[in-house]
């Protein structure tokens, strides 16, 4: 598997990122942009034409991250975020009668996980957690070094757990800026960076928020390591701190205390994500364990 290509893709409401990745590099790369109030056959017909421009014999076969549910047994996308026509995509059958390779398909937040778990941090641990902090919370785990996905590829979706008022989602995601203040995590980060004061201090109450969303991963899961990404980690040095403090107040010290708290270093990470989806559900048990050993 090491010496052959795997087509990695990330499919979102606005756009397909498509890559070749081999041996955890990305080789060749495309965006195609996605009309969220297309057709779904356009959609699909439109993804199609993407692989085929990548694909070629030495591909092994391809991984796929979406945002919404799947079920991954039969790689039927369920529901997309944004895209409102795909409901009940047969994706894997369509991509696999066309291209006679295998395909895989996920949560978008578990291929996250799974990246970290084959081509970043978390290479040397066995138990732990995957969070996406962008317009939403994702969340991927892993466990005895395999992925856990749950039914529907939907497990760990702290984000809609109840929260204050809401839910962790509208606090630990854009939405704390973009509904409590009126303003864009990138906005934010700007006036961050100038040293604004009110601007630190969205970030610290945001910071504290987060803390206390790890802090359910935390006794729900008792993970070795906890790794962030998304868009709104760019900021991650404005809210650290606030965050970090909050976590402090975990009970179980000795849980608190081996914990591996860190931001992805993925480039790519989307990409390479799908790709590592791909050789986590290609692998079978025997070749699993030794794949990790």
């Amino acid at each position: 598997m090491e010496g052959r290509k795997i087509i990695g893709i990330d499919i979102g409401g606005t756009k397909v990122h498509l890559g070749v990745v081999k041996g955890g590099k990305v080789l060749r790369e495309l965006k195609l942009s996605t009309p969220s109030q297309a057709p779904k056959g356009e959609i699909l017909m439109k993804i199609t034409g993407g692989i085929s421009q990548l694909m070629d014999a030495e591909v092994a076969g391809i991984g796929i991250g979406v945002p919404g549910l799947v079920d991954e047994k039969e790689g039927i996308v369920l529901d997309v975020q944004n895209i409102p026509s795909w409901k009940k995509v047969h994706l894997k059958k369509h991509l696999e009668d066309h291209f006679k390779k295998p395909v895989y398909v996920a949560n978008d937040a578990n291929s996250f996980v799974a990246g970290e778990k084959i081509y970043g941090k978390g290479r040397d641990l066995e138990n732990f957690v995957g969070v996406t902090l962008g317009t939403g919370i994702g969340t991927g785990i892993i466990i005895d070094n395999s992925l856990y996905t749950g039914a529907y590829s939907s497990a760990g979706e702290f984000g809609g757990m109840p929260y204050l008022d809401q839910t962790v989602e509208d606090y630990c995601s854009g939405k704390f800026f973009t509904k409590k203040f009126g303003i864009s995590g990138k906005e934010l980060q700007k006036r961050a960076e100038q040293g604004d004061r009110e601007a630190l201090e969205i970030f610290r109450q945001f910071g504290h928020h987060v803390g206390n969303a790890l802090k359910l991963m935390l006794f729900a899961l008792s993970p070795e390591g906890i790794f962030l990404g998304g868009s709104v980690c760019k900021g991650y040095s404005y809210f650290k701190e606030a965050m970090e403090e909050s976590i402090r107040s975990f009970p179980f010290k000795i849980v608190q205390e081996q914990l591996v708290l860190e931001c992805s270093e993925l480039k790519n990470a989307s990409i390479l994500g799908a790709a590592a989806l791909f050789k986590m559900r290609n692998t079978s048990g025997h070749e699993s364990r030794r794949m990790f050993a």
